[in-house]
């Protein structure tokens, strides 16, 4: 049984499978905490080692079950008129982004990865904030264009905090919207993985071996959070885009450089 499971996943040099489990702690206690994040890390890693057409279904699959340890309590803070009308908005252009990530060059599909991380890092660093608070036709339209990044990058959520932490309210409120935001973004982009075929048993098996470090390290965050860490929250949101657009630009040159 374990044979072939282990055959199932393929050769995966033990530095490279290391990196992976330490990317599911880290990635785990960022979600834990800021309510967003995990995504970018998981493909900035996975697409070096598995490459974009697998590291997006993995960072998109592994993150459902985790967002079930989040959702029950951010339901409760979340407000309903940005989270219902951008929650239905992903479901109708997900199919596009997906159909983008299997269509072009993963050369490619990394640098696109790299820009939209910087963009929304750039964004979110100069202060922008709506010149005035956003309908539901704004909401729906960030809903739009963020489910298609998720789909082809896996690094949607960008749009989703940018317009969140714009909003005014308690750090409560603001993580329970990201959190809710990234569901729906988390969830709109399976059926079109499961219909292009990217859910493969290898995706699955690599999910449910690292799943267990990813779980236990969002509940260390989300306790951080609890226990004084939402004094940190816009800080922290804004740090931690930085660090990963910057990594993901260095990577994404040095590879398209060596290319």
């Amino acid at each position: 049984m374990l044979q072939s499971l282990l055959a199932e996943i393929g050769p995966i040099p033990w530095p490279h499978a290391l990196a992976m489990a330490v990317t599911m702690l880290v990635a785990g206690f960022v979600m834990g905490f800021l309510g967003f994040g995990a995504s970018i890390i998981i493909v900035v890693v996975a697409s070096q080692i598995l490459g974009p057409v697998a590291a997006i279904p993995i960072a998109t699959l592994i993150s459902l079950p985790a967002m079930a340890q989040l959702l029950p309590n951010a339901v409760k803070h979340a407000e309903r008129r940005f989270v219902i009308p951008y929650g239905l908005a992903t479901f109708a252009t997900a199919p596009l982004g997906v159909w983008v990530l299997v269509s072009v060059e993963p050369a490619l599909i990394k640098i696109a990865i790299s820009v939209l991380v910087l963009a929304m890092v750039a964004m979110l660093y100069r202060g922008w904030k709506p010149a005035r608070p956003l309908g539901t036709v704004g909401i729906v339209g960030v809903g739009l264009a963020a489910s298609v990044i998720q789909g082809a990058a896996g690094v949607g959520g960008p749009p989703a905090v940018a317009v969140a932490l714009s909003r005014t309210g308690e750090a409560t409120v603001v993580r329970a919207n990201v959190i809710c935001a990234l569901t729906a973004l988390s969830m709109s982009s399976m059926i079109p993985l499961v219909w292009f075929g990217l859910l493969t048993p290898r995706i699955l098996i690599i999910c449910a071996v690292l799943f267990p470090l990813y779980s236990a390290a969002i509940w260390v965050g989300a306790r951080y959070f609890s226990r004084g860490g939402h004094g940190y929250y816009r800080t922290a949101a804004l740090a931690a885009l930085a660090a990963m657009g910057i990594v993901t630009g260095v990577l994404s040159a040095r590879d398209y450089l060596g290319a």
